[in-house]
């Protein structure tokens, strides 16, 4: 008796799947489904990804393996997530308060760090290098809940400018930091080292900063005319911008960060470009990113013992802590109300983009362990879900309230939303 569906059509589904256009079909599906399932309940479409690849992937339901393919995808969003953070901070609002913003990242940078190391060396006893790694991570701050300081019309008040600004120099310092201990895991710490190390960033900075700003302003405007070839363009320098980075003898994702940063003023005025940057990444790159990394992921090992469940709250009690203190220093040296504080809070506190970007390099060069990994998505999906109520909770307060920053606006002005910035950050 012949059996009903054909053995070649059956193979087509054997688990993993491998036929690159069912792979890409389900891929497209889970991007598709996640964010509508998460807003359903109420939480970002970050942790939806993250979810969709544990569950699909080899430690999952084995839908996926990771393959050459997937590898591929995965490293593109890596380069695309960072270059988006570059791009998408807002300089106008930025300089309007760069001092106090100055002073808040160093203050969102430092205290996590103080509050983040002694947790990870002493309590939980990791090597120094995975220490310093990890304690990095916690100084850095996605950008999750802007969307409802945009939805909620307060993107006016001083306390989101300081947010986003913030970003800027904790994104920076964090990378910085990572290219120093990727090298030192590799050379050690010498005077050879930090020589070799400061040669290669000058020489890289000079590239990025002097010579790629020229050649990318002449360029974006002779192809005004021709949007593809713009955005192409812009695509070849995030991913040179990249390469050199790797060739200065840091990673990759600094060179795409910087490449954001350079680009940042040269593409507002193209406004289509600008969308399509932020359509292409948000539609495709980015959530094939974070589905990529859920992959990684197995939650099997937080039932395995109990270091993996004390690793997993003591790192989130950590990243949540280190950001509140900061907030309460901010609101305390610039006299903010509780709310504004509540506001900086909810903002830096969600942990996303260059944190999984930071714990997935020192992962991937046997820095830090599985039990870090599979800790960081939880502290992830619980800083995420915490910084979106805080802000909401803020946001709400602010808006009913006609007092910004102890100063009362005039009515048409206290709800003008100012800037952008993308969740992605």
């Amino acid at each position: 008796m012949h059996q009903i569906i054909p053995e070649h059509i059956l193979k087509q589904f054997t688990l993993p799947l491998a036929n690159p256009v069912l792979v890409f079909s389900l891929i497209l599906a889970v991007i598709l489904l996640a964010p509508f399932l998460m807003r359903r309940l109420r939480m970002p479409g970050i942790v939806g990804f993250i979810l969709a690849g544990i569950a699909i992937g080899p430690n999952g339901l084995n839908l996926l393996k990771k393959n050459s393919a997937v590898e591929l995808f995965a490293t593109i969003g890596l380069l695309y997530i960072m270059f988006i953070a570059g791009v998408d901070l807002d300089m106008v609002n930025f300089s309007k308060t760069r001092k106090k913003s100055l002073i808040f990242g160093l203050l969102t940078f430092a205290l996590p760090i103080a509050i983040g190391f002694p947790v990870c060396y002493y309590l939980l006893g990791y090597p120094l290098m995975a220490s310093v790694l990890t304690a990095s991570m916690f100084a850095t701050h996605t950008l999750v809940a802007y969307p409802i300081v945009s939805r909620y019309k307060v993107a006016k008040n001083e306390a989101v400018a300081l947010a986003v600004g913030g970003t800027i120099l904790t994104d920076t310092a964090v990378l910085i930091i990572l290219a120093v201990i990727m090298d030192a895991n590799t050379n050690g710490l010498n005077s050879a080292f930090w020589i070799r190390l400061g040669v290669s960033l000058a020489i890289f900075t000079a590239i990025m900063f002097v010579l790629i700003p020229r050649i990318a302003k002449w360029a974006l405007n002779k192809l005004d005319d021709e949007k593809i070839s713009q955005y192409v363009f812009v695509l070849a320098v995030v991913f040179f911008s990249a390469f050199l980075a790797q060739m200065a003898g840091v990673e990759p994702i600094i060179g795409a960060f910087a490449a954001g940063l350079v680009l940042n003023p040269l593409v507002k005025p193209f406004k289509a470009l600008e969308e399509n940057i932020m359509f292409v990444g948000n539609a495709i790159f980015i959530p094939f990113f974070l589905i990529s990394v859920g992959m990684i992921v197995d939650l099997r090992v937080l039932f395995n013992g109990p270091t993996a469940i004390i690793v997993a709250i003591s790192l989130t009690f950590a990243a949540l802590i280190g950001k509140w203190v900061a907030a309460w220093v901010t609101q305390k040296v610039f006299k903010y109300t509780a709310t504004q504080r509540g506001l900086i809070f909810g903002l830096s506190a969600s942990h996303a983009a260059a944190t999984l970007a930071i714990i997935l390099v020192g992962f991937k060069a046997n820095i830090i362990d599985e039990n870090i990994l599979n800790g960081t998505i939880i502290l992830i999906l619980v800083t995420c879900v915490t910084a979106s109520f805080a802000t909401e909770r803020a946001a709400k307060q602010i808006a009913n309230s006609t007092v910004v920053a102890g100063q009362k606006l005039p009515a048409d002005e206290k709800n003008e939303p100012v800037g952008t910035a993308s969740p992605s950050n």
